[in-house]
């Protein structure tokens, strides 16, 4: 998988951090100001993690991903060997999503709000148990809301969730929301979400998911599927995700394993 982050307006830098803020989100900031005044032009390097750590007098790890809050929205490429070139000067609106691990995932929810708007006990049908990998008769807690950025008031998306019913009682899913639903529920019942199997599909938004979005019908969306497992590989949270495709990208790194060519066969 890759960064889920977030992008901001045009001629706005001062949304991309907002109030009191981690170190590496000021940071990020300081570099975004200094891109967009033209310091460091499209074409050029930043500098090294290391310099910047003598620059402001930062942690590696504080530098790392500050620059990596650059790359996701949009201003900044990193390649191996050559390092953090520029871009673009000003970040792209929307939300732009990078994952190369699970816990990229909990940097998404932090930099996105979930608004739960409704949330129910659902005891599942023959189709509901097959998506869900569960058995009718279950009772699952079905949870709907839409996700927003802090840079935009409409919403990036629509999100449906459901929680496996060993975890249905979890606490403190309501309202705006600015953390991962999987981390709530590895806080309260000590459950450790191991792996996520992600699933994109392209399609055409449907009435009532436009309105919903303030989108055009008719539209293109993005159907984002993620099955979160724990270390049997159960299915803990399954959530589905409907983006409209101008507010939402993904970013994939493929990384090739160094001695591992291409096959050829002699006859």
């Amino acid at each position: 998988m890759t960064t889920e982050t977030e992008s901001i307006a045009p001629n706005a830098p001062s949304l991309a951090v907002l109030g009191s803020q981690p170190r590496y989100l000021q940071l990020a900031q300081t570099l975004l100001n200094e891109i967009e005044s033209g310091r460091y032009p499209v074409g050029t390097q930043l500098p090294t993690e290391f310099e910047l750590c003598e620059q402001f007098g930062v942690s590696r790890s504080t530098a790392r991903e500050a620059v990596k809050r650059l790359v996701s929205l949009g201003l900044v490429v990193r390649q191996p060997r050559v390092g953090s070139t520029v871009c673009a000067r000003v970040a792209t609106t929307g939300y732009r999503q990078s994952i190369a691990e699970v816990s990229d995932l909990y940097q998404y929810a932090t930099e996105t709000t979930l608004h739960i708007e409704s949330g129910d006990m659902v005891q599942i049908d023959a189709m509901q148990a097959q998506q869900v990998e569960g058995a009718a008769g279950e009772t699952w807690l079905h949870l709907l809301g839409r996700r927003h950025v802090a840079a935009s008031s409409d919403p990036i998306c629509v999100t449906e969730l459901w929680i496996h019913p060993a975890f249905r009682s979890v606490q403190g899913l309501k309202g705006p929301l600015s953390r991962a639903v999987h981390a709530v529920i590895e806080e309260q019942f000590g459950e450790v979400i191991t792996s996520v199997e992600q699933e994109i599909r392209a399609l055409v938004l449907s009435d009532a998911h436009a309105d919903e979005l303030g989108a055009a019908r008719g539209s293109a969306g993005l159907w984002v599927c993620r099955k979160y497992r724990n270390k049997l590989q159960q299915l803990v949270e399954l959530a589905i995700s409907i983006h409209p495709a101008d507010r939402f990208s993904y970013t994939t790194v493929l990384r090739r394993e160094w001695g591992v060519g291409a096959r050829t066969g002699n006859k």
